[in-house]
């Protein structure tokens, strides 16, 4: 269980990181910073998918959606952007 999450840790770090490049690149589409945004608005958001009060369903619906929305933004990434992000990814 213990390795598990660690590999989920890792890979929504190096997603994290591949995303933080790609909105700081010059050529960002719009609509990267408005997903962006959306996922940080869902994530501060007293609204949910499923309530919060629910002792461990209502936080593994964060833990869930988040990093499938953010896997979802990278693969639409331009040609030009997905190359470079990936790069800084791995370093």
């Amino acid at each position: 269980m213990f390795k598990r999450l660690t590999l989920l840790w890792v890979l929504l770090r190096g997603d994290a990181r591949q995303l933080w490049f790609a909105l700081r690149h010059p050529q960002a589409p719009a609509w990267l910073k408005w997903g962006t945004a959306a996922i940080a608005l869902y994530l501060v958001s007293p609204i949910d998918l499923i309530p919060d009060v629910l002792p461990f369903i209502g936080v593994m619906d964060d833990l869930v959606l988040v990093p499938l929305a953010i896997r979802a933004l990278l693969k639409r990434l331009p040609p030009e952007l997905k190359q470079p992000a990936s790069k800084q990814r791995a370093g």
